[in-house]
């Protein structure tokens, strides 16, 4: 590559001359190849000869130019393609964000490709990141991992047999727990190492042992995991890091009750300093279960509401269906098992009967007597993603016209023949993407936010 006195550079490219100015790639990518290449140079007029694809690099080119991928570059280039060139050139970073979709709204959100594993296809849990955009799947006794171009990146062999729980605790390393073998498993999925293994015993009560994972639940100061006995003897044990020893135990309990059932989901707020559990039976005669907050410096409960049985008399019978908590503004929320209604209660302003609930007029988004009853809820990024069957809504906060205040108006995610592909078990989210897995169903969904920028998205 050359340049000459109007700063204007050539590059000869398998044969095939480009010609751009210095400050197109000087501008967007100071620290890569081309930029030490687009510099004036002792080799006069003649460009300097890079031994790669020249259509490749026409699309590199653009995306210096524009930092938009081509629009007919889809279905032309894999994405592995575009990233071994970009990762040559050294323009890896301008071409992930040319990649990367644009902010989730859920109600703009539609399916975009499904992911699945070689073997064993079936996910029986899953966890996305949001700093990274990874996605890891378990399936079987492997844990499949997936880069932020959701690009297979590896696949690491458990010594389990089944992994039904599954999540990030520092850099690389997965705790996860099984249906069929006692403990809490913890594997660096960077080298497929397994690093130890944490189990629940107490040499002066014989019925604590063989004690499977139910939920698992990462914070700063420790891991925090649910574990459940085979005589239904249950507890939350909050588990160091550097040791993977067990640091305490809160909440002990015994029975197989909806009010003593082992929690089933954990999430740790960290403002609060505060662990959420629930546990929620589905039966016959519909739903029940508890949604409890311990402290884990007093191991006390602070708050908890079991259902049915408490709230207001108007809303006895129509018991929790699901629950998770908004950690950025420290609100839970639970979709009501019969009216679908939503209802939310503000962590710092507990009380006996804290719940406020929303509905919604629009018709077509929930109809009492629809079959299927709410199977999965996640919060992400001030939205509450809930599904009903086979169907994915969100309720998302948007302003009310008149007064200003935010109020959360509830929308179909997906189309009437999305919902048809069957029961959504799981639904996580990481980066700007949505990722839901379906019972039964091989592959993880993946679901993004419409662009209307003209930009074709490269599979």
């Amino acid at each position: 590559m050359v340049s000459d006195g109007s700063e204007r550079v050539k590059l000869n490219v398998g044969g095939e001359i480009f010609e751009t100015n210095a400050t197109t790639i000087q501008s967007t990518c100071p620290d890569s190849l081309l930029a030490a290449l687009s510099t004036p140079t002792s080799h006069g007029s003649i460009p300097v000869f890079i031994d790669r694809d020249p259509e490749i690099f026409a699309v590199i080119l653009n995306l210096l130019r524009t930092g938009r991928l081509p629009a007919n570059s889809s279905g032309v280039f894999s994405k592995q393609e575009l990233l071994d060139e970009a990762l040559y050139y050294g323009v890896e970073s301008l071409l992930r964000s040319a990649m990367l979709p644009p902010p989730l709204l859920g109600f703009d959100a539609s399916l975009v490709t499904t992911i699945a594993p070689a073997a064993d296809g079936v996910p029986s849990a899953l966890t996305a990141t949001a700093g990274d955009v990874s996605l890891w799947i378990a399936h079987g006794g492997q844990i499949s991992v997936y880069d932020w171009s959701l690009c297979h990146a590896g696949t690491v062999r458990t010594h389990l047999s089944d992994i039904t729980s599954i999540c990030r605790v520092w850099g690389e390393a997965a705790a996860v727990g099984s249906g069929s073998a006692s403990g809490l498993h913890f594997y660096d999925l960077s080298g497929g190492r397994y690093v130890g293994s944490t189990h629940w015993t107490d040499p002066e009560d014989p019925r604590i042992h063989k004690a499977r994972v139910a939920a698992v639940a990462d914070s700063d100061g420790g891991v925090f995991a649910s574990f459940e006995c085979l005589h239904r003897e249950n507890g939350v044990l909050q588990i160091d890091k550097s040791t993977l020893q067990v640091a305490a135990v809160i909440g002990q309990q015994s029975g197989s009750s909806a009010k003593t059932t082992v929690p089933e989901k954990l999430r740790w707020l960290p403002t609060n300093g505060v662990l959420v559990g629930s546990a929620v039976q589905r039966g016959a005669f519909g739903c029940s279960g508890y949604i409890r907050i311990w402290d884990p410096r007093s191991r006390n409960i602070v708050w908890e509401t079991n259902e049915p049985g408490s709230g207001r008399s108007s809303r006895f019978g129509d018991a929790l269906a699901d629950m998770d908590v908004d950690v950025e503004d420290s609100i839970i929320f639970k979709v009501c098992s019969k009216s679908g209604d939503l209802g939310m209660v503000d962590i710092r302003r507990l009380g006996e009967d804290p719940w406020v609930y929303m509905s919604d007029e629009n018709p077509g988004a929930w109809k009492a007597g629809d079959g299927g009853g709410y199977s999965a809820v996640h919060c992400y990024r001030k939205q509450v993603l809930a599904a009903r069957g086979g169907a994915l809504e969100v309720w998302s906060s948007v302003n009310e016209k008149t007064s200003g205040d935010p109020i959360r108006r509830r929308n179909f995610v997906d189309k009437e023949e999305d919902s048809k592909r069957g029961m959504i078990s799981k639904i996580e989210a990481g980066g700007d993407r949505l990722f839901v897995s379906r019972e039964f169903m091989e592959g993880v969904e993946v679901w993004e936010t419409s662009s209307f920028s003209g930009v074709t998205s490269v599979e």
